[in-house]
Formats: structure tokens, C-alpha cells, sequence
């Protein structure tokens, strides 16, 4: 699969900014079938950033959300300022 095409959108909910400002963590909605590898080279490649984990959840819409924390050297706020979030 394609970068573009393992990540479906950015999350811009309160809580998903709450994080993106305090632990450095981006939330993204992802394809169903991508898996933590995947989705860490998706996002590194798409956005040239470094990555440091990637946890996953299914919420119970049957969305995929992917919780993607960034190196200390990347800023969050800086990315999704860059993407037009913030």
C-alpha cells in the first residue's frame, strides 16, 4: 500500500490537540488493515518526520485511530500546523 493510502485523515477532536500539545502524540484515522509498522513508515515518509512509537486502537465506529508519537527533535504543533490543523 501507499503512504496516501494507509493514512485516511488527521483527528482535530479536543482531546486528539490536548495530546498533540502534551505528550508530542498526532492521532490520525488510518486504513482498517495497516499495522504499526506501516503506518510508521507512512507517516515519516509523508510528513519527514521521525517517529518514535505508533499505538492503535478500533473504536467502536470501525475506525482504525493510529496514536503516532513524534522524536523529541519533531514538534507535533509544528506538523499540524504545517498540514493546516492548527
Amino acid at each position: 500500500m501507499e503512504p496516501s493510502d494507509l493514512i485516511v485523515r488527521p483527528v482535530s477532536s479536543e482531546s486528539a490537540l490536548e495530546r498533540l500539545e502534551k505528550a508530542n502524540r498526532f492521532t490520525f484515522i488510518v486504513n482498517i488493515k495497516a499495522n504499526k509498522n506501516e503506518i510508521k513508515h507512512a507517516v515519516e515518509k509523508l510528513y519527514n518526520v521521525k517517529v518514535k512509537s505508533v499505538n492503535t486502537l478500533i473504536s467502536t465506529s470501525g475506525e482504525k485511530r493510529a496514536f503516532v508519537t513524534l522524536e523529541k527533535e519533531f514538534s507535533a504543533t509544528d506538523l499540524a500546523t504545517r498540514i493546516g490543523l492548527l
